[in-house]
């Protein structure tokens, strides 16, 4: 057991290389991922199935059939308990070997009896008795004798043969598996010093991922300033950022109304301009044309009629405004001005600015804090150092390798020696299948020479030298049979009685672990401890700690730590219990006292601002008026087309001074619309889209500053009840990440020591290796195959001679004959003598 406790010492030391946490939780964080350097084991844990298993199969159906009985747990009790009486518990022993007892009974009589039958056989047919007499009576059914005999005594050898090749089978088997033993006890060696190897390495990832964890929690404590001042700042974003995206809009649109003031009052001083010279250029060609149509030739057709329309149409020449109704906006404009003396938009900028310097703020603010915490850090991983450096993993690990050595030495020193005597046992083996073999050839060539031999036409007394020899060779068989079938009988008992009974007792026990659940029973390896493992161990005896268990785990690949319940002896919990240190983590981070009571979204000068340009007067003015004079054409009537009107009018009259005149007037309305009209019209334009400028701004221009300045107030109480709250639950989260890492660490940490370091599989496997595998698989069941196939051969040998016997009388040459078939008559003997 010395190496269990050096292994055990070894995952001892590894639970103190642990700094003390608090449980983590099992979600990883992102940024966070910890996997143990993979272990590779190269023995495989059962047997490679081979087709001879179904052999091995064949023999454990026949000892079930033999032996069907339940598992002695009782019996196996108590002989371990040491109070097994056989002068009465006998009776249970019988009981379980009942079918063994029966058969190795008949093998007994079997060897006993064929010697004497054999000697007593030998000395009868020398007396010329049990068929050794030469002669032979004919019967009508002698040929079918013959051939039933012949075809039983074929089927028997068959039988024998395919015995005699289990035997031969088993015995390669044998030979081979013992071969490979050396190979199987390197890879499990190979795989415990792996385990041995690989569980430092493993411990120092384990601890060397502390750094990392570390390095994380640097980072976001050098990165506060995004980390925990932009939460805090995206947690006022919703409240703030409207409200001085509103105002930043009023103060644009306050530049808009002076823009838009300025244009109307510039552009209806010169639309009145304009309209007064056009009215006055207007009324100038309204006279000329007057004056043009007096002349003489407008009372003389076809020109009257002409000078009639023209004179009718006189009247839309003329002004269609009325802008002088129009007052400019100048008190309104001075307002606007005096409001835009105060930098609202400056103002809105600081509020801006002190809203987003939030994040600069903290990390100004937390500046000491932060060194704190990371000394704290620092200290953890100091105190995990100085830990493991006090920690002799390596003696622990030189030792256990040291019986791992020991073990490596014993079974290189006494291999050689098994390889050595396998081989006379595999002779032997050979030896005992080549005896079968000669005789079941000697039965081959019997019936091969007597029915190659066979002549129907001769008499017993002429049967030809082939046929005779074919019954010689027969008579062989049954004499070498008798010589050595004993002989075969006893090899065949003993290795039935050793193979079945470990077959029984411990393969099949070990593999429905029947064998682990008598070893688990309370007080039975030692009558003072409930469970003897734990008691071993721990020396608490009270734990329940089972073989069963602990090979079921190993088998399932689980750390030692699980496997043997290794809590018991030092509880992990506490060994990675970190609640000091995070503490003082907390601690630290309680003392962020983030004061953020400056900020200020809009002073009170900023506010009065707003609410004088709500007062500028912009509301109240008669926009319609404006939209109405601005929409109207600057004349009564389109100019140009006056124009051209009148110039063709004039086309059609006579060459003349009333021609020449009219001519003139067309040309000058063309210029005053296109020196005159064009402008008033892109000035009127101009006037409208100022005006509707103005009337958007001004439409719900109270509401709006009201609904800006309710909202301000909102936001900058908001910022007053509520930046302490939320300082605090930023800072909290802020703090439980950084803790959560650590505390993932530690997860990661109890998690790989409980299911990954130091996985016990190559111990179950090793176990599985010596007893499933070697004793069981390699020895066992192809010694088992072994008897089973030369028992049933050898017993085979008896009916064998029987028939042997039997055929050889029609396949030998006879000294004499009868005369008569089914006749009593006196014998004749052959003139050539016995």
């Amino acid at each position: 057991m010395a190496p269990i406790f050096h292994l055990l010492l070894l995952l001892g030391l590894c639970g103190n290389t642990i700094s003390k946490g608090a449980p983590s939780p099992t979600e990883s964080p992102d940024v966070l991922h910890f996997e143990l350097p993979a272990v590779n084991y190269e023995t495989k844990g059962s047997p490679k199935a081979d087709p001879i298993g179904v052999l091995f199969r064949m023999v454990h159906v026949f000892l079930h059939v033999v032996q069907p009985h339940a598992f002695p747990e009782d019996t196996l009790r108590k002989v371990i308990q040491k109070k097994f009486d056989f002068s009465t518990d006998y009776k249970e022993v019988v009981h379980y070997e009942l079918g063994l007892i029966i058969c190795v009974a008949l093998g007994l009589v079997f060897v006993v009896l064929m010697p004497l039958v054999g000697c007593c056989f030998c000395m009868c047919r020398c007396c010329n008795n049990c068929g050794g007499e030469m002669h032979q009576r004919q019967k009508k059914n002698g040929p079918f004798l013959k051939k039933y005999f012949a075809v039983s005594l074929l089927v028997i050898c068959l039988f024998i043969s395919l015995g005699i090749a289990y035997g031969f089978v088993a015995n390669h088997h044998i030979g081979t598996r013992i071969r490979s033993v050396r190979k199987l006890a390197d890879s499990n060696l190979k795989d415990l010093r792996t385990l041995l190897n690989e569980t430092p390495a493993q411990i120092d990832y384990m601890v060397g991922q502390y750094n990392t964890t570390k390095e994380k929690a640097f980072s976001d404590l050098n990165n506060i300033k995004p980390l925990l001042g932009g939460g805090i700042h995206k947690r006022l974003r919703p409240k703030v950022i409207p409200v001085l995206d509103d105002i930043k809009a009023m103060a644009a649109a306050m530049r808009e109304t002076k823009e838009a003031l300025e244009s109307v009052n510039n552009t209806l001083k010169d639309l009145k301009d304009g309209a007064g010279r056009l009215s006055s250029s207007l009324s100038s060609v309204k006279s000329n044309l007057e004056r043009s149509l007096n002349d003489s030739a407008c009372s003389t057709p076809p020109a009257a009629a002409s000078c009639r329309s023209i004179r009718e149409t006189l009247d839309q020449l003329d002004d269609n405004t009325n802008l002088g109704q129009l007052p400019f906006m100048n008190d309104q404009l001075d307002s606007v001005n005096e409001v835009l003396r105060t930098d609202l938009a400056g103002l809105v900028e600081e509020g801006y600015k002190s809203f987003n310097d939030i994040p600069e703020m903290v990390q100004t603010q937390t500046k000491n804090i932060i060194s704190d915490v990371k000394r704290v850090l620092d200290s953890i991983g100091s105190n995990i150092s100085n830990v493991t450096k006090q920690v002799p993993v390596q003696d622990a690990v030189s030792n256990f390798n040291g019986y791992v050595n020991e073990t490596e030495r014993y079974i290189n020193h006494h291999l050689p020696t098994v390889e050595e005597f396998e081989l006379y046992r595999w002779l032997g083996g050979l030896v005992v299948c080549c005896l079968l073999t000669l005789v079941v050839i000697f039965y081959y060539l019997g019936l091969l020479c007597g029915v190659c031999g066979y002549n129907k036409h001769a008499t017993p007394t002429s049967r030809g030298c082939v046929s005779n020899t074919g019954g010689i060779f027969l008579m062989v068989g049954v004499g070498v049979s008798f010589l050595f079938c004993w002989i075969l009988m006893i090899i065949v008992i003993l290795t039935f009685v050793v193979g079945g009974n470990v077959e029984k007792l411990v393969c099949e026990p070990y593999e429905n672990r029947k064998l682990f659940q008598i070893l688990d029973t309370p007080y039975l390896l030692n009558e003072n401890w409930q469970y003897y493992l734990s008691g071993l161990i721990f020396g608490k005896p009270n734990i329940k700690l089972t073989f069963e268990q602990v090979y079921s785990d190993c088998k399932e690949n689980k750390g030692i730590y699980t496997s043997l319940q290794l809590e018991n002896h030092f509880n992990l919990s506490e060994y990675l219990n970190i609640k000091e240190h995070i503490q003082d983590i907390n601690r630290e981070l309680e003392n962020l006292n983030i004061r953020l009571d400056n900020i200020v979204l809009l002073d009170e000068e900023g506010k009065k601002n707003l609410k004088n340009f709500s007062s500028s007067g912009i509301d109240r003015i008669n926009y319609t008026a404006y939209l109405t004079e601005a929409s109207k054409p600057p004349t009564k009537v389109d100019l140009s087309l006056f124009a051209d009107n009148l110039e063709a009018t004039a086309t059609n009259l006579t060459q003349g001074t009333l021609k020449e005149s009219l001519m003139v007037n067309a040309e000058n309305i063309k210029t005053i619309h296109r020196q005159q009209v064009i402008p008033l019209e892109q000035s009127m334009s101009t006037l409208y889209q100022s005006i509707k400028i103005l009337q958007r701004t001004s439409d719900g221009l109270v509401v709006k500053v009201s609904k800006i300045i309710f909202s301000l107030d909102a936001a900058q109480e908001f910022i007053k009840n509520n930046v302490s709250s939320i300082i605090v639950e930023e800072s909290k989260m802020y703090g439980n990440t950084i803790i959560g890492y650590f505390e993932y660490y530690l997860h990661w940490v109890k998690d790989s020591i409980t299911k990954k370091i130091a996985s016990c599989k190559p111990m179950a496997t090793a176990l599985d290796s010596v007893v499933d595998i070697v004793l069981c698989n390699y020895i066992i069941d192809p010694m088992n195959l072994f008897w089973f196939g030369i028992g049933k051969a050898t017993i085979f040998l008896l009916p064998a001679i029987i028939f042997a016997v039997k055929l050889a009388k029609y396949y030998r040459r006879m000294d004499s004959e009868d005369m008569y078939d089914d006749v009593e008559t006196v014998p004749m003997k052959n003139s050539l003598g016995h």
